[in-house]
């Protein structure tokens, strides 16, 4: 049997599955992994293979893939920052003996799989006044922050890799400010990126910042899971679940005030995205923390600093603002980019 192989990978976690070629909807094989558990993409999908060959059988052929990759491709070829991999399309193609395989940025993944989203795929937390063919925007923080954007040709959506998560982190407040200074003191560097904070190893940043230079003290729960981050056991928990968790419960001061200045550093950095595109399409929010954790989302703290930019506020109220809810958003559109590869042949 035929099928096309689709990717999303992360800095966490890598996401496969495999359709059969002219049936791109039906899904006939789909596992996640850990992405640290493997040496790199070429192991992950072999694994995955020899996964599949359970319920699929042996006759697994693979016509052409392309995978969402968390990083800059260019000529057909990434390193992943958060993973240290480097990845070559012509060499996976080698390896694992698939005829085409293209590698995209993961938001511009993201990007294709938009249009392929239903309803009820999305929650418009700002619904402003959409424009037909306008350009759209996509950003999404998680171990990382990724960003992109849609141009319409005059036929369809054309989508644009960006890496803006990288750009200077631009303090709006002397708290801010202060974070800026906690960081560069406490990761022992000279610049501050938009990531650094606009992201969930971000989210911790805030955290230990709060606890250090303000009045607020650490309850023992949150305390215990944070000394265990901070030190390199192996036991170690990313806090950043309980860290909403708690925010969203109203039941810790401290996660609470985290994730206040989150969420609004977060509503203004998607706030200057919308500035350098205007998005009248839209602006939609991926990965799993604005989805998870759409009570911090909903409150007015997002979309107030989204909005809140002097002179040309006025520009932003009338962009509609989306919060993708399915993680699966990458791989829809890896499999429309597979598909499109193998009908180019």
């Amino acid at each position: 049997m035929k099928y096309l192989l689709a990717g999303d990978l992360g800095g966490t976690k890598t996401l496969l599955r495999l359709v059969e070629v002219g049936s791109l909807t039906i899904v006939a094989f789909e596992r996640s992994h850990q992405s640290r558990d493997y040496p790199g993409l070429v192991a992950i999908v072999q694994s995955f293979l020899a996964a599949a060959q359970v319920p699929l059988g042996l006759e697994i052929e693979i016509v052409s893939a392309c995978f969402g990759i968390a990083g800059a491709v260019i000529d057909g070829a990434s390193y992943l920052p958060n993973l240290d991999w480097h990845i070559d399309a012509t060499k996976i193609a080698s390896i694992l003996e698939i005829p085409q395989v293209k590698l995209i940025n993961d938001f511009v993944a993201i990007g294709y799989g938009i249009g392929q989203l239903r309803p009820e795929d999305l929650h418009t937390i700002q619904t402003g006044q959409p424009h037909q063919n306008a350009p759209k925007a996509v950003i999404g923080a998680g171990t990382g922050l990724g960003q992109g954007f849609l141009i319409h040709n005059g036929t369809d959506y054309q989508v644009v890799a960006a890496e803006g998560g990288h750009t200077d982190f631009a303090a709006r407040s002397i708290a801010e400010f202060e974070l800026w200074q906690y960081i560069c003191t406490h990761k022992q560097i000279a610049r501050v990126s938009t990531e650094r904070v606009v992201s969930g190893p971000g989210i911790v940043s805030i955290y230990q910042y709060l606890r250090d230079k303000s009045h607020f003290s650490e309850t023992p729960e949150v305390a215990n899971v944070v000394k265990l981050w901070e030190s390199p056991s192996e036991n170690a928990v990313d806090p950043t679940a309980l860290i909403s968790a708690l925010a969203i419960a109203k039941t810790d001061p401290l996660c609470q005030a985290t994730m206040q200045m989150f969420v609004s550093a977060y509503g203004a950095e998607a706030g200057n995205l919308a500035l350098k595109i205007l998005p009248y399409g839209g602006i939609y929010l991926a990965g799993g923390i604005a989805a998870k954790n759409l009570a911090l989302f909903t409150d007015g703290t997002f979309t107030t600093a989204f909005n809140h930019k002097g002179r040309v506020s006025h520009l932003l109220g009338n962009i509609p603002v989306h919060v993708i809810l399915t993680p699966q958003v990458g791989l829809l559109g890896a499999v429309a980019q597979a598909a499109q590869l193998h009908s180019m042949r």
